[in-house]
């Protein structure tokens, strides 16, 4: 019989779409992946009377380092269960359970196979879920984006590896804190601070004990908020001796930052965010990572929402090719009313040329699956 857990106060936020489908208690669905929880009433409805069930991985027992699953894979409806594989990995590297290191390499291998066979729609996750994620959602968005950098950069598989299973991690000690301070209108108090400023010691700790003992691994999560100017922590280096793989993890989390909704902030749209990370650039001695981070998003990431010239609101799809432009599907006609059906749109037309970047948290309830043409 298939178990259904209660939804936990915090997973759901309103204005952002649900990441799994919602059940009653009878089992019957409530609301589908991709709804948008229009407002507190409803979001203390679902609370009291919402289960919901993360897909499962196919053979979740086995070997998780040799797990041989050929089917195609589809971002949005593996969405749920990466994040429980995330929560699954994590917790056997605190409990330092001897699978612990096969549990992380294979996840990275996941995200990296993944990220590979669907490259827009991952992307697309980041964008789509970014209005105030949970502290597993931002973990997973700092992998999928250090997959894509990694790849423009040139970096091989096994580098590649690496870097996502540090991004997976660098911020484990972190994580039963992250929520709380990401929630909080306040500034830091000394203690969250300090907390902050030893977590990549600590998360290495862990990692350690539980038998994780990769030197590059470790070595990126200790350097990931370095700075180029000896700013940063714990140990105050500079340019030369910060590691490659760590500068982009230190921008991955940068970016998610500032597209994300904070207690103490609103959100940044993408377009500010690329702004911002345009500004940078001109400042760094080696902006190769930032161009990088910015030729992967194109000036319109998939998953963001924009108005097209004949005043229609899309999301975008697919990124421009060598020879294409941007792919949309629009969901609000001009006048303001929902479509039933998301039209397809190619932005290099006069009429669906992009005038602006909208705010996603008006995107409505949409299956995202469908809109990405998965079967």
């Amino acid at each position: 019989m298939t178990k259904h857990v209660r939804v936990a106060p915090g997973a759901l936020i309103v204005g952002k779409p649900l990441p799994w489908t919602v059940f009653d208690a009878e089992g019957s669905i409530l609301l589908r992946q991709g709804y948008v929880i229009q407002n507190e009433m409803q979001l203390e409805r679902l609370f009291k009377q919402g289960l919901f069930q993360p897909r499962e991985m196919e053979a979740e027992e086995a070997d998780p380092e040799t797990i041989e699953d050929t089917r195609a894979r589809n971002p949005f409806v593996d969405y749920p269960a990466l994040l429980k594989a995330l929560e699954t990995t994590l917790t056997t590297i605190t409990k330092r359970e001897p699978l612990a290191r096969k549990r992380l390499n294979g996840l990275a291998r996941l995200i990296d196979r993944i990220c590979q066979e669907a490259p827009d729609p991952c992307l697309a996750l980041v964008h789509l879920y970014s209005v105030q994620p949970t502290a597993n959602e931002q973990t997973l968005f700092y992998a999928i984006i250090c997959h894509f950098v990694a790849v423009q950069l040139g970096l091989d598989e096994k580098r590649r590896l690496v870097l996502i299973g540090a991004a997976l991690t660098a911020n484990l000690a972190l994580l039963p804190f992250l929520d709380q301070l990401n929630n909080s209108p306040k500034g830091l108090s000394a203690r969250q601070r300090e907390v902050i400023r030893r977590h990549p010691l600590l998360s290495i700790k862990a990692l350690q004990e539980a038998g994780i003992d990769n030197p590059r691994l470790l070595g990126i999560i200790e350097q990931h908020h370095e700075r180029h100017d000896g700013s940063g922590y714990p140990a105050g280096l500079t340019d030369k001796d910060i590691l490659f793989e760590a500068r982009i993890l230190a921008l991955a989390e940068a970016y998610t930052a500032m597209i994300t909704r904070r207690g103490y902030r609103e959100r940044f749209n993408v377009g500010q965010a690329m702004e911002s990370i345009r500004d940078a650039y001109r400042e760094q001695p080696r902006p190769v990572i930032y161009k990088g981070l910015l030729n992967i998003l194109t000036p319109y990431p998939p998953g963001s929402l924009v108005r097209l010239f004949n005043n229609e609101i899309a999301v975008i799809t697919h990124r421009s090719g060598a020879y294409g432009s941007h792919m949309a599907q629009a969901v609000i006609a001009a006048n303001g009313r929902l479509y039933g059906q998301a039209e397809k749109r190619d932005c290099s037309l006069l009429d669906f040329n992009i005038r602006a970047v909208e705010d996603v948290t008006i995107l409505p309830s949409m299956d995202f699956s469908q809109l990405w043409g998965f079967e």
